[in-house]
């Protein structure tokens, strides 16, 4: 039960700073992917803020324990090679983001708006994870 809890205020807490940040704006997203344009950096400072403050934590406090508050073993990935399947995948990624200027947080954020693109988004979104892993097997 405490992990469930804890898994739903970190979530809660990443929504709400999406929110506060307007990181769940579309338009927010693709006017900073617009550099020859009407750029806005806003979403730099927002990646910076986060990393400023992970970071450290993750230096000082996930790496060395090796395992969660509650006991368990953090999975960190071990692979540190870049190959076909990680830039594919970050391709993929990107293309997505950059042509619908939203990923995947905001896009479960948004499902509150109750917008029938995000629906659409959020489902194929889910249609591409169940194949990328029955690929990936």
């Amino acid at each position: 039960m405490k992990q469930l809890l804890t898994a739903l205020i970190a979530g809660l807490l990443f929504g709400a700073g999406l929110t506060i940040s307007m990181m769940v704006d579309p338009e927010r997203v693709l006017d900073f992917l617009d550099i020859f344009g009407d750029w806005d950096p806003t979403l730099a400072f927002v990646m910076g803020g986060g990393l400023a403050v992970y970071l450290p934590i993750f230096h000082f406090v996930v790496k060395p324990r090796k395992t969660t508050v509650f006991g368990e073993s953090c999975d960190l990935p071990s692979a540190t090679k870049v190959d076909s399947k990680l830039l594919g995948g970050s391709v993929l990624f990107g293309l997505g983001w950059g042509l619908s200027g939203i990923c995947p947080g905001p896009a479960l954020s948004n499902l509150s708006g109750g917008l029938t693109g995000i629906f659409v988004f959020v489902a194929t979104m889910i249609l591409g994870m169940l194949i990328a892993g029955r690929l990936t097997r």
